[in-house]
């Protein structure tokens, strides 16, 4: 196939660029670099059937050629990110989702968007299945990310409906791993960083609050799975397992070997206390699961930003957020 990946100069969409070029598709990469980064690009410049465009998406996207299948994953995703670009991410989840979805459009492409499990919000329901609508503040100050996401899941289900399109929608929960930005302000990338630099680890609330991680070996497998098939969903991808915390910064601690304690900071506003995937309709219908445990994935993870100093910041400042 050849596939136009938006955010493609993201950790994850770099990673789906990575799988698919493996497997003998070509990509079209297109990113404005406000978030991605060159290089996580590098080592895909010179192969076979890659391209790069640079383009700022909410403007309008063009790509000449023929087009079998567009990922959208455009976004600011961490919260440092998003709260920085508020107006530019509910644009690239409005007027870049719309662009994005013609295109494949035009081509009778099919069209996969990365939605999150931001569109679940605070749940009420433990653990959030598919079904589950959500519990968001539309006015609070992760909203410009959450009903981003739900109005581009609107979109998309809207041009399924009204205009034939080939569309899937997966809700994406955290993910992590080798190519995240030290400074992206996400839960385990925190740690690692704060713990390689000798700085102490950096709690939100009391640290009971749970999340669910998913390596992004497995979680770029759920895209590709998707991208392949005829689901419109939506879809969770994630690792069901639940890890409050504290657990993880532990297990960060014992693993790099850093001797640093936990700070405690407050909580940020309408930060989730607990958010675990129901996957039953992934492994139904994708024949998906994941397969990497955490303490494998953050031991990976910890190896490549150890092997990549210049990953490391000079100085760690406590993130806006865990995400």
């Amino acid at each position: 196939m050849r596939v136009v990946i938006t955010g493609g100069a993201g950790f994850l969409g770099s990673h789906l660029c990575e799988a698919l070029l493996r497997r003998g598709d070509q990509v079209v990469c297109v990113d404005n670099l406000s978030t991605g980064r060159l290089v996580n690009l590098e080592h895909l410049r010179d192969r076979p059937g890659f391209r790069f465009v640079e383009c700022d998406l909410t403007l309008g996207l063009a790509v000449p050629g023929s087009i079998d299948a567009v990922a959208h994953l455009a976004s600011p995703a961490s919260p440092p990110d998003y709260l920085r670009r508020p107006l530019e991410t509910l644009a690239v989840g409005s007027r870049g989702t719309e662009h994005a979805a013609e295109l494949a459009r035009r081509h009778g492409a099919r069209f996969l968007l990365a939605s999150t499990s931001e569109v679940y919000g605070n749940p009420t329901l433990h653990p959030q299945p598919e079904e589950y609508w959500g519990n968001v503040n539309p006015i609070g100050p992760r909203s410009v990310y959450d009903e981003s996401k739900r109005y581009a899941e609107a979109l998309t289900a809207a041009y399924a409906r009204a205009r034939g399109l080939n569309a899937g929608i997966v809700r994406i929960f955290n993910t992590y791993g080798p190519r995240m930005s030290a400074g992206d302000g996400r839960v385990i990338t925190n740690f690692i960083v704060q713990a390689l630099s000798g700085r102490p680890l950096t709690v939100y609330g009391d640290g009971r609050q749970t999340r669910s991680f998913c390596y992004v070996d497995d979680l770029v497998a759920g895209l590709t799975a998707m991208l392949d098939s005829d689901q419109l969903g939506p879809v969770n991808l994630g690792n069901p397992e639940e890890w409050t915390v504290l657990e993880v910064a532990e297990l960060v601690r014992r693993m790099t070997g850093a001797r640093v304690p936990v700070q405690h900071h407050g909580l940020p506003e309408d930060d989730p206390i607990r958010r675990q995937p129901v996957i039953e309709r992934a492994s139904r219908v994708l024949g998906w699961s994941p397969t990497v445990g955490l303490s494998e994935g953050i031991g990976r993870t910890i190896e490549w930003f150890r092997t990549n100093p210049r990953e490391l910041p000079e100085s760690v400042l406590p993130a806006a957020a865990e995400g």
